[in-house]
């Protein structure tokens, strides 16, 4: 057991580093709004995956995988929600996030932490992707195929969000003290606009493709 928790852990690792949806997401919003911002966003994000595992471990991934229909909605469901969310950047004032000199400015156009812990779980759950990763993945690294399966899904699920989180939680420490910096010039503030919304753009057009 301890031996395939190991390798388990590699994998993840080796995953969580490597440049995908959620890392960059959670780097845009560290850049944007700071290292607590981007915490928040990676417990969202991991919290989803409770979900996953859940679904996974009682067989409802594969019933919902095998659906076209079903998939095909979850899909589009996902995608429409991240366009919304680059409308949203879009609509929003790029000076006003980052001016360090206003505090009532920031507080109005920062979004809460609680804000974006659920945008985190919203993006995790409407990403298929994730489904068909945990489907694909996880089976691989039962370490006793007549024990229970579930038991082993879960402990599998739970070993992937305490290294995923570690991993995004370093991105966001990172990403938020070069903001500290990048902040100090008022013109980078339409930079991060536009970086978020080609970030939840291509998020949409990748869950889509």
């Amino acid at each position: 057991m301890l031996e395939t928790l190991f390798s388990f852990s590699l994998a993840t690792l080796a995953l969580a580093l490597s440049p995908g949806p959620d890392n960059i997401y959670v780097l845009t919003q560290s850049l944007t709004n700071g290292v607590k911002s981007g915490i928040a966003t990676t417990a969202g994000l991991i919290s989803g995956c409770i979900v996953h595992t859940t679904l996974l471990a009682f067989g409802i991934s594969a019933i919902i995988t095998a659906s076209e229909t079903a998939f095909f909605l979850i899909k589009l469901l996902g995608a429409l929600y991240l366009f919304y969310l680059a409308f949203k950047v879009y609509r929003s004032d790029a000076h006003i996030v980052i001016q360090e000199t206003d505090d009532e400015a920031i507080k109005f156009q920062k979004k809460s932490y609680w804000a974006l812990f659920k945008t985190g779980v919203i993006m995790n759950l409407v990403n298929p992707k994730v489904m068909l990763f945990f489907l694909a993945f996880f089976p691989a690294f039962i370490w006793e195929q007549e024990g229970n399966t579930a038991y082993q899904f879960y402990v599998l699920g739970i070993t992937f969000m305490l290294v995923s989180f570690a991993v995004f939680s370093s991105i966001a420490l990172l990403a938020g003290a070069i903001s500290s910096y990048i902040k100090k010039y008022n013109s980078i503030g339409v930079i991060l606009k536009w970086l978020q919304i080609v970030v939840f753009v291509g998020i949409g057009i990748f869950i889509l493709l």
